[in-house]
């Protein structure tokens, strides 16, 4: 039986008392726009929060959010907290269908959207679904009420979260689909919690941080402002992630550490301007989503520094199982180069086979977490949730080797795996081979129909501006490195690698692409 958490175990209740001792500290910077003060967003959130609650948003009530970046998708995610109910974060590069399902699947009551960049968005989902109750805009919008002009009613007041079980669903994410239909993850106080605490001891952070926010704020980039608040620090937010801008406001802002997905890290190193920006003030660089190619990682090191810090997690165990700090980080070791780092204090981590026994030591095993970070399970889906959690377990998926010193090496997600002529390849290493070539900027290597392989290894590259590599090179180079097995039947040439919505590469795309 659930119990009912008191206010101060409520995930925003330290926030919002760390906001109160030092109201007067800028806390937000909109590059090219206004500043805030903590105790301007202390007021926003308790505004908010009255709105939403005079609107029937509460408990038992979900929203979902749907707005590039901003200090109101930071302000939202504490006043909905207080309200009472569970956070609906929709997917700024999601597709109508997408935001669809997660509102029916969801059982979304309330819509809050920015109308300069998802008016006709909304205006679809008015359309599309019977679900919402209440349509909300961030300013004028032809759809729903103007939020702005709403708060204005209301005064700020003092701020109590609510009395909630402690299994209450306060945030509803949705798993990425490339398999599939998404699945919905709830979040809960003792997730969120732990997953705060995680990244407060564990994650590498410079003192009184300046953190750039490009990553999407409803996502992964809005885990940032909970450290940066308690860390006396300062959150610099653009609306969304252009190279040449982020090379200019690292430069200008004298930002000390931002969060990137691989593919980003790989547009700032590509971009023709790159050395003409002073990155100096930059301390750390924390990166996850997906694997990272080593060679850009040497490369990342070589050109800004000693910065880089890696976490990995997924949404059903939230952003960090494991970490490899910056001086982890050792280019000469190709091995190392390629590693998640070691699983954090916090939880139990374990390789096991098929069977739910433990690997040895360097043989391929699936990563399996448990402890408080874990999720409960997925939302209605019984089925699933019994093969998720088979012997206790969160099968993570990913298919991972530990070195004699902790590391664990992921070489794949299991269903990524290629079977080639009755031999299995793991993409990755197939991609940190060709990756390894001075003409390639980014690879993806996925499985693809054949009469004699059954799945023949193929592959999509996207070679730096100016440079030139044929097919039949880059395949001889991973022969020569992995063997026949390994080696690209077919190599496709194109311009950008397909992305889900949350910045990994879409192989479910390029497989049928190139079927």
């Amino acid at each position: 039986m659930s119990q009912t958490l008191p206010p101060s175990a409520y995930p925003v209740s330290p926030i919002i008392n760390a906001l109160r001792r030092d109201a007067s500290r800028v806390l937000v910077e909109m590059v090219d726009g206004e500043s805030w003060t903590a105790g301007r967003i202390l007021d926003a959130i308790s505004r908010y929060a009255q709105a939403l609650t005079a609107r029937g948003v509460g408990v038992g009530t979900r929203v979902a959010l749907l707005a590039r970046n901003s200090v109101e998708v930071l302000v939202l995610h504490n006043a909905t907290g207080f309200a009472g109910a569970g956070l609906v974060a929709l997917h700024p590069m999601g597709s109508a269908d997408d935001h669809i399902f997660a509102i029916e699947d969801g059982q979304v009551d309330a819509l809050i959207y920015d109308p300069k960049k998802f008016g006709e968005r909304a205006a679809e989902l008015q359309r599309r679904t019977n679900r919402l109750k209440t349509i909300l805009s961030l300013g004028k919008g032809d759809v729903g009420e103007n939020l702005f002009e709403e708060i204005k009613k209301y005064t700020p007041g003092p701020l109590v979260a609510p009395q909630l079980p402690s299994n209450a669903v306060t945030r509803l994410s949705y798993s990425g689909g490339t398999t599939g239909k998404p699945k919905a993850i709830p979040g809960n106080a003792r997730v969120g919690a732990t997953a705060l605490a995680i990244m407060l001891q564990e994650w590498e952070w410079p003192i009184n941080p300046r953190v750039l926010a490009v990553v999407p704020l409803s996502h992964a980039g809005g885990s940032l402002f909970a450290p940066v608040v308690l860390k006396h620090g300062t959150m610099v937010v653009m609306a969304g992630f252009e190279p040449g801008a982020v090379l200019k406001a690292i430069q200008d802002y004298k930002i000390t550490c931002t969060m990137l997905v691989p593919t980003m890290i790989y547009a700032l190193l590509d971009h023709p301007d790159f050395d003409k920006y002073d990155l100096s003030s930059l301390e750390t660089i924390f990166y996850g989503a997906s694997l990272m190619s080593p060679a850009r990682l040497k490369e990342g090191i070589e050109r800004i520094g000693p910065v880089f810090f890696q976490f990995y997690g997924q949404a059903e165990a939230p952003m960090t199982v494991t970490t490899m700090r910056r001086s982890e980080h050792d280019p000469n070791n190709p091995l190392r180069m390629q590693s998640c780092g070691r699983p954090v204090p916090w939880v139990d981590v374990a390789l096991l086979d098929n069977d739910n026994n433990l690997v040895k030591d360097g043989d391929p095993g699936e990563i399996c977490v448990r402890g408080p970070l874990v999720m409960d399970g997925y939302l209605d889906r019984e089925e699933l949730n019994k093969e998720t959690f088979a012997g206790g377990w969160l099968h993570t998926g990913d298919v991972a080797v530990k070195d004699p010193d902790g590391f664990f090496r992921i070489v794949d997600r299991k269903k990524d795996m290629i079977v080639s002529g009755g031999f299995n390849v793991f993409p990755s290493e197939v991609e940190n081979v060709i990756a390894g070539h001075p003409a390639v900027a980014q690879v993806s290597v996925f499985g693809t129909p054949d009469e004699k392989w059954g799945e023949a290894v193929t592959a999509a590259v996207v070679l730096r501006p100016g440079a030139k590599v044929d097919g039949a090179e880059l395949s001889a180079l991973v022969k020569e490195h992995k063997g026949p097995v390994q080696a690209p039947k077919h190599v496709h040439f194109i311009d950008a690698i397909p992305q889900t919505a949350v910045g990994k590469p879409d192989k479910k795309a390029l497989r049928k692409q190139f079927a």
